[in-house]
């Protein structure tokens, strides 16, 4: 059963914060000269009620972010139409965000359209092998510790592009582009040269030969350096739904 965030807002509050933020993720935009279209708004679900995603789809949400597939599954279940199991989504795109665990590569093929945080090909060679030949290709993106945190998950910067080569070639994935998350307190500076080293690795692939489309990167502390520095999805939590306990 989900928990029930102490500080989960309601239906009011939710909007107040998704126009607030729509107003930051078009200013960072406008700032950078970029096309406020060319930016998704990934709505980072973990930790919410069912009833906080329906009534961000409501306002128009439709991408939600998960890290912990158990979580996500009874969550995928009811927003489907009329909540029934097998009928499909309301307009609902899925990303998983999370490390993916071997144990758990089953359940993420099947039941995501998205996952960002690929760092290891024996993952991707089972979500490739797991994935419905029903369902489309699964988008993926290759996690990248371009901070070189320790603690974080993710392929060196080094190491990035082979691995996008190995990554290419599975069948059942589509490689759409890279993702990073920076550490909490990293002064702004620091950001806007992280996330430009991203993007850069980003076109080296390109340049190689590997068509990416997609930078993940960026969340509710840093989206707009992120946004600046050419960030397609930002994944946001806290800036949307309020805090977690």
């Amino acid at each position: 059963m989900l928990s029930t965030p102490q500080n989960s807002p309601p239906e009011a509050a939710l909007r107040e914060r998704l126009a607030a933020l729509r107003r930051r993720v078009a200013n960072a935009a406008g700032a950078a000269g970029r096309d406020v279209d060319s930016i998704t708004l990934l709505a980072v679900s973990k930790g919410q009620e069912i009833r906080q995603l329906r009534a961000a789809l409501a306002l128009g949400v439709h991408q939600f972010g998960e890290n912990y597939v158990d979580e996500a599954i009874p969550k995928i279940h009811a927003l489907r139409s009329g909540g029934a199991p097998g009928q499909p989504d309301a307009g609902v795109i899925w990303h998983f965000i999370g490390r993916v665990q071997a144990n758990k590569t089953r359940p993420t093929a099947e039941l995501f359209d998205w996952v960002h945080g690929l760092d290891r090909m024996r993952i991707a060679e089972r979500l490739s092998g797991q994935r419905p030949h029903h369902a489309p290709p699964l988008n993926v993106c290759v996690q990248v510790n371009i901070a070189g945190e320790a603690s974080k998950a993710g392929v060196a910067p080094g190491e990035t592009l082979a691995l996008l080569r190995e990554v290419a070639a599975l069948p059942r994935l589509r490689l759409r582009g890279l993702m990073a998350m920076l550490p909490f307190d990293l002064p702004v500076s620091h950001q806007h040269q992280a996330f430009a080293a991203l993007h850069e690795l980003r076109d080296q692939a390109i340049a190689a030969g590997l068509p990416l489309d997609t930078l993940s990167m960026g969340m509710s502390g840093d989206f707009e350096a992120a946004i600046a520095q050419g960030a397609t999805i930002v994944r946001i939590g806290t800036a949307l739904f309020g805090p977690r306990s």
